[in-house]
């Protein structure tokens, strides 16, 4: 979880982005939504019937994965720190293969797209 709370101290500053305008909670629930430790075990909403950041965190607690599914989901975060989270942060969880993605990538789109113009052509030709 990114919320710290708003002292000038707990800012993202480490890795170069600063926070946006202090933009509070809408209460949206988009981060309660996303959150898979939530998704597994669903009777822990009976915490609480908020739906917001501060409320995911107590409910979470010590048990959050750190997957920043809230902060992607959340329409509050800057998107210069969705953007680092999805261009480095995530790529660091989740490792990427490279070379399978590359093959599939330019191997498998050629037959994909004859497939696409095949039926399309019998469906223009009718």
């Amino acid at each position: 979880m990114l919320s710290k709370g708003l002292e000038p101290y707990h800012r993202l500053g480490g890795i170069g982005l600063e926070a946006a305008g202090d933009q509070g909670c809408l209460a949206c629930g988009n981060c309660v939504d996303s959150c898979p430790v939530l998704r597994r075990e669903p009777e822990r909403f009976g915490k609480t019937d908020q739906r917001t950041s501060m409320a995911l965190e107590a409910i979470v607690g010590e048990d959050c994965e750190q997957c920043c599914s809230c902060v992607l989901a959340c329409p509050q975060v800057d998107t210069d720190i969705k953007d680092y989270i999805v261009d480095d942060y995530v790529v660091e969880v989740i490792p990427q293969s490279g070379k399978l993605r590359n093959l599939l990538d330019h191997y498998l789109l050629i037959p994909v797209a004859l497939l696409i113009g095949i039926v399309l052509g019998l469906f223009i030709a009718r």
